[in-house]
Parts: structure tokens; C-alpha cells; sequence
């Protein structure tokens, strides 16, 4: 096996283990520090705020990837085994299968004690939506959908670019996420501005959301759910979604779940009418939300494997 998978395997082992916890320094955090620092510095720039945004998102992703090689470069000039060591490390980083599971495994500990109203709070952690007037229905359907987007954000698009390009593109995929998160939103403050950010985030993340779709279906199947439903789901119901790409792992999890997400929600006060995703199933319970978390998991295994076959196929045949 090369390095690249040796580390990928090693990261994910110790994702599994450690999780994010809050004690570690964190390199997103530093690159969210990185975009709240340089933003106000790229907006007085005299160009207009779509092209100034554009300078940012290349500046701060194309250092990212720079300064992850020059890592890489300085822990093997210091001993050779410090390099594999290092890239492990910083796909760890990327990966976020443990804090996924178990900041959705709160939310529903808060449902089962009908504690709704730190429910709420505790889900706003993990969506973007408008959670104050969540029902309890509401709240599943977020926690759900969140570990189905997640998924890919978290763990299969990280995952697929440490196979193709190792630590450094990976980091370079959480910077454009992390740009998404927090410059790509269609507002007036980030319309034009955050325009690029969004778009790359939406560029980098088309494969790996459509190609995890077959490591879900055989997640579920081996769950003992339908994995051809969730396919089928998956490939008709993937484009209702305001979403290019979220909407693949969305309707894979309803279809494997049985279960109706998406929908209208509210965003800023402003409600956002959205189409349903899994029209014909029905709303989610609690257990559901113990089911998807399994579900990400089992994927996130099976992913790393069809990683794995797929590089060393390549190897093969070149």
C-alpha cells in the first residue's frame, strides 16, 4: 500500500478514536480566523466584490495547500517517518466522522428526555436554519438531514481528495468549505462577494456526493435496509434540492430510511420554500435519527474501502 492510503486508514482509525475534542488545536478553526481576518482587507481592494471575493478564495486556498506541502517537506527533512505521521495528523483534521455522530447522538439524548427546548439549541449547532420555533418533528428532520449532507462535507469528499492528492488537497477542500460556510450564503453582505466561494464549493463537492451514493445503498442494505430503494431515491429525487450536490446524500438516507426530509424552512426570518425529498415516505422519529447515525458510519467504512479498491485498481492498469 502507498502512503496514501496507509494515512487515510490511520486517520480515519483515529477520527473513530479521538473525534474533534475541544482541547486539540484545530487547523479549521485557524482558517476560519483566516477568512474572518482577511475578508474585511479583500473587501477595501477597488474591485468589485465578486473578483475581490475571487482574489480571497484563490490567496487562502492556494496558501493552504502551500503551507500543508511545506509541512509535509519540513517533518520529512526532519526524520522520514515523521512525513506519513504529519499527513496522518492533518486527514484526521479533515474528517469528521466521531463529532458528526455524536453531536447528532445529543440531539436526539435531548428528544428521548423531552428536553425540546435544549434540543432546539443543540441542533442549531449543526444547521444553518432557524431552529427557535423548531416542533419536535422539525428537529429530527434537521438532525437527519445534517448527517446525510455532512457525510459528504465531513468525510467522503475530505477522504476522496487525500486519495487523489493526499494531506494537501484535502486541506485545500476544508478551506473552500470552509469559505462556503461562511462567505457563500445568497444575501445581500455575501451575494456577489462569497459568489466564487460558493460556486468552488460546489465544483469540488459534484463527484464525491453523487459517487458515495453506491457506498450508502450497500451501507443499507447491509443495515437490513433497502439499498436499492435508497439508490432509486438517490437518482430521482437527488436534484430537489437547492443544492446541486446535497441533495444525492439526502435523498440516498431518505430512500434508506424510508423517511420525507428537506422541505420549506426558515433562514434569517425569511421562510425558504424547498420541495420534499422521499414525497411518498413518512416523518422521522427518533429512532431514524439513531438509524442515520449507523448509516454514516457503515458509509464512511465502506467508502474508505472503495478507496481503497478504486487507487489500487488504477495502480494496476497504469
Amino acid at each position: 500500500m502507498n502512503d496514501f492510503i496507509l494515512a487515510i486508514i490511520a486517520a480515519v482509525i483515529l477520527d473513530f478514536v479521538l473525534g474533534d475534542p475541544h482541547w486539540l488545536p484545530h487547523p479549521i478553526r485557524w482558517m476560519g480566523w483566516a477568512i474572518d481576518t482577511m475578508q474585511p482587507r479583500f473587501r477595501r481592494i477597488s474591485l468589485p466584490p465578486v473578483f475581490s471575493g475571487a482574489l480571497m478564495v484563490i490567496i487562502l486556498v492556494g496558501a493552504t495547500y502551500g503551507i500543508t506541502l511545506g509541512i509535509l517537506y519540513l517533518c520529512g527533512v526532519i526524520h522520514p517517518l515523521f512525513k506519513p505521521a504529519a499527513a496522518t495528523i492533518l486527514i484526521f483534521y479533515s474528517i469528521s466522522m466521531r463529532s458528526l455522530y455524536q453531536a447528532a447522538r445529543d440531539v436526539l439524548n435531548l428528544l428521548e428526555t423531552a428536553d425540546i427546548a435544549a434540543a432546539r439549541t443543540s441542533v442549531g449547532w449543526i444547521v444553518g436554519r432557524d431552529t427557535g420555533a423548531l416542533d419536535k418533528n422539525g428537529i429530527r428532520r434537521a438532525v437527519v438531514e445534517t448527517v446525510a449532507e455532512n457525510f459528504v462535507d465531513g468525510v467522503a469528499a475530505p477522504l476522496f481528495y487525500a486519495m487523489i492528492g493526499g494531506a494537501p488537497l484535502a486541506m485545500a477542500y476544508k478551506m473552500v468549505n470552509t469559505l462556503d460556510s461562511m462567505v457563500g450564503y445568497k444575501n445581500e453582505r455575501y451575494g456577489q462577494f462569497g459568489k466564487v466561494a460558493a460556486r468552488l464549493d460546489d465544483v469540488v463537492n459534484f463527484l464525491p456526493a453523487r459517487l458515495a451514493i453506491p457506498a450508502i445503498a450497500l451501507a443499507a442494505h447491509l443495515l437490513g435496509k433497502s439499498g436499492i430503494r435508497s439508490f432509486k431515491t438517490a437518482f430521482i429525487e437527488g436534484a430537489n434540492h437547492s443544492s446541486p450536490n446535497a441533495g444525492y446524500p439526502e435523498a440516498a438516507f431518505a430512500g434508506a430510511l424510508a423517511v420525507r426530509l428537506n422541505g420549506p424552512n426558515y433562514y434569517g426570518g425569511v421562510l425558504v420554500e424547498k420541495p420534499y425529498i422521499g414525497v411518498r415516505f413518512g416523518r422521522v422519529k427518533n429512532i431514524h435519527i439513531r438509524q442515520a447515525c449507523d448509516l454514516m458510519l457503515l458509509s464512511s467504512i465502506l467508502w474508505v474501502g472503495l478507496l481503497i479498491a478504486a487507487n489500487l485498481a488504477v495502480r494496476v492498469a497504469f
